[in-house]
């Protein structure tokens, strides 16, 4: 039987990365970690995570909730920098 943490493992993404999916699709962790898992094998499909990582980073900024602002930030900067996409994208 496969655990969360494995699964995780077979997405080639972060845990934080999936835990954004999950926040802004409203789905279930491993839900999340399954669409994740399609979007950075699909073409785009990393953009579209970004997006959904930056989209994170405004609602938090609009519920007046800086910390998590900033920790989904960082979230999108390791992201650009794990998946090699341009400095610009993740700004």
């Amino acid at each position: 039987m496969l655990t969360y943490e494995d699964c995780v493992g077979l997405t080639g993404l972060e845990e934080e990365e999936i835990e954004a999916i999950a926040q802004h699709e409203h789905l279930p962790e491993i839900v999340a970690a399954e669409m994740g898992c399609c979007l950075v094998g699909k073409l785009g499909g990393e953009l579209q995570i970004m997006q959904i990582i930056r989209d994170d980073i405004e609602a938090a900024n609009d519920h007046h909730h800086p910390e998590e602002a900033l920790h989904w930030k960082q979230v999108l900067t390791h992201f650009s920098q794990i998946h090699h996409l341009p400095e610009c994208e993740a700004a």
